[in-house]
């Protein structure tokens, strides 16, 4: 039992040092391939590095540098938790650690931090939106839009928050007064922008113009995947993703967002409430996504009808009457997802029911 136990604690032992290896050699590389404008390019298995050809290019032109899909501030994490590992690492005072080269290590990552909150800092305009890409990529208007899609505005604005806000998860990187305050301020407009892109309507559901004398007195709902960057307007992004209200996706990480606040003002609180409000009226009832075999022989999906089936929410609803809408690379908005063509129907998340837990956790905060 004893020996047992012992090979349990090596084995573990052995598993976090690798584990430990493994965030060093992420940042090594992370530090090498980070580019001229502090930003890194998206989809990256940093272990193995990226294509030396592809990573030429970036660097050498600065575009490709982005927050879509996670990129920068993912990296900005990893910098951060391999300074952590370092900072006890040194504690420890291991006669087998090579401490001068752990302190030259803890001083790349820090500054590559650094260069990448910068980087944030510099990409934001001056209304507080982030477009996808900084710089702009060329012949695609829509990246360089105020962009919510996959969260890319919203997890931008939590390492903004969180380094101003001397956070437990960056701790240990160095950050000054002057950074944390130039963070505070890009954090405070960037909820501000938040704020203008709601979509608000009529009495009749219309659409409201951004700061008209109806707009001021219109009702809450929800947001865009992208917004225009001078009206706050939504806009269409990819030729499948059009102007529309979302329902399931980006809409719950922006109200998650807001509820975070810890001295919500009233302005943030009208917010989070028009838009539970507009999800609490926009769920879909007896509706199920249900996994089958088509004809073909390949796997594919299906909205159906199921008495009694958890509710349900759309990615997309119509501006006109907000219901669900579906799009296939056509860019004609549909009713039912099996309008569009195969490969668009199962490559992407038409519906799922991420907005009931959001829902619950406004109702538990206000109960």
């Amino acid at each position: 039992m004893l020996r047992r136990l012992l090979l349990v604690l090596v084995c573990a032992m052995t598993l976090e040092a690798w584990a430990q290896k493994e965030v060093q050699q992420m940042a090594d590389s992370i530090v090498k391939y980070q580019m001229k404008s502090g930003g890194w390019a998206k989809n990256q298995y940093w272990l193995d590095g990226p294509d030396p050809e592809e990573a030429k290019e970036w660097q050498k032109t600065g575009i490709g540098s982005t927050i879509d899909n996670r990129a920068t501030t993912s990296e900005l994490a990893t910098l951060a938790k391999a300074v952590d590992q370092i900072v006890v690492m040194l504690a420890e005072n291991s006669p087998w650690l090579d401490i001068d080269i752990l302190k030259v290590r803890r001083k790349n990552y820090t500054e590559s931090f650094k260069r990448g909150v910068e980087y944030l800092l510099k990409m934001q305009y001056e209304n507080g939106g982030f477009p996808q890409y900084y710089p702009a990529k060329k012949g695609e208007s829509y990246s360089s839009q105020i962009t919510f899609n996959d969260n890319a505005m919203v997890n931008a604005l939590k390492v903004l928050r969180d380094v101003a806000g001397d956070s437990l998860r960056f701790k240990n990187m160095g950050i000054d007064k002057s950074m944390r305050k130039k963070c505070q301020e890009a954090y405070k407009r960037g909820i501000q922008c938040i704020l203008f892109c709601q979509i608000r309507v009529d009495e009749s559901g219309r659409v409201l113009e951004f700061d008209t004398s109806s707009w001021k007195s219109g009702q809450l709902t929800v947001w865009c995947q992208q917004h225009d960057k001078l009206t706050f307007a939504p806009v269409k992004a990819r030729a499948y993703e059009l102007p529309s209200y979302t329902g399931q996706g980006e809409t719950c990480a922006i109200l998650d967002l807001l509820m975070d606040e810890p001295n919500p003002s009233s302005d943030v609180k009208a917010a989070v409430k028009g838009g539970v409000e507009w999800l609490e009226a926009h769920s879909l009832k007896d509706v199920a996504i249900e996994s089958f075999e088509n004809e073909q022989g390949k796997p594919d999906v299906r909205w159906v009808e199921k008495k009694g089936a958890p509710l349900l929410w759309a990615r997309f609803y119509d501006l006109d009457k907000g219901e669900p809408m579906f799009c296939d690379r056509d860019g004609v908005p549909r009713k039912q997802i099996s309008e569009i063509g195969y490969e668009r129907r199962n490559g992407y998340q038409w519906g799922g029911d991420g907005p009931k837990r959001v829902i619950e956790r406004y109702r538990k905060m206000n109960e």
